[in-house]
């Protein structure tokens, strides 16, 4: 249902539930299995999901699991989709969605916790649940107007309008759109560019632009960005980043 491929310092995570990619309880759990074992993995500095096929990123949820109204099952869905996508949001690894076609519901929720998205310029993008009598439960009603703000959050929910990829470039929602085919080569190359940069200053890169969303005081997100540039020179590749550029080489990373 989910299947990953690690090369060299890269992971590719691919959804595979023909034929639209939609999630299910065991493939949320799979993700967030996968997540945990990716931040553990030191080797992964950079993650790219995609969907397979050349239609579908994924299109969400499979709306049968919610045709008999069961709201045990509704509630159990709704916590899934929530742990697995905050679980990738907070990825230690770079994570760059290669939107591939269609992002629906909870496939645009998870290209939403992903850090980065290119998206082809065929993709289609929308949040269409309130049109079923439901509401994005996978953290985008959060995410959304924190990327694109909230006049364009509540033109995509509250009235249902599905947005192309120059749409979705234009108000921020993706960093680039790609010809057919090419979104996973693409992300390939920035995961690359990733792969040569320090991964504990990149991990705590990340984790400090987050305040911004977390809605931290400055102050207090200001002294943890001196603190966390501090606790660099506690590891060993701070000395080598520094010892590579005066050598004119390149680094040699340990991720420590």
């Amino acid at each position: 249902m989910i299947d990953c491929n690690i090369d060299g310092h890269i992971a590719l995570v691919t959804l595979n539930n023909p034929a639209a990619n939609t999630f299910t309880a065991a493939g949320l759990r799979q993700l967030k299995d996968l997540i945990r074992e990716l931040n553990g993995n030191l080797d992964v500095y950079a993650a790219i999901v995609t969907g397979e096929g050349d239609k579908f990123f994924s299109a969400g949820a499979d709306l049968k699991t919610f045709a008999d109204g069961d709201k045990v099952q509704a509630r159990l869905m709704a916590q899934l989709f929530g742990a697995a996508f905050e679980a990738l949001q907070d990825a230690r690894p770079v994570v760059i969605a290669a939107i591939n076609g269609y992002a629906m519901g909870g496939g645009l929720e998870c290209a939403l916790a992903c850090d980065l998205r290119i998206a082809e310029e065929h993709a289609q993008m929308a949040l269409p649940e309130p049109s079923v009598g439901l509401l994005p439960a996978g953290c985008g009603t959060q995410t959304l107007p924190w990327l694109v703000g909230e006049g364009w959050a509540k033109r995509m929910i509250l009235t249902n309008e599905r947005v192309n990829a120059q749409t979705a470039l234009s108000i921020g929602l993706v960093e680039q759109v790609v010809p057919r085919g090419q979104s996973r080569q693409t992300a390939m190359e920035i995961a690359q560019r990733v792969c040569t940069l320090s991964p504990r200053a990149v991990t705590f890169s990340k984790n400090l632009i987050h305040q911004a969303r977390l809605g931290t005081p400055r102050g207090a997100a200001l002294a943890l960005e001196r603190e966390r540039f501090v606790d660099l020179f506690d590891g060993e590749d701070q000395q080598e980043g520094v010892k590579a550029f005066f050598a004119k080489r390149k680094p040699v990373w340990k991720n420590a």
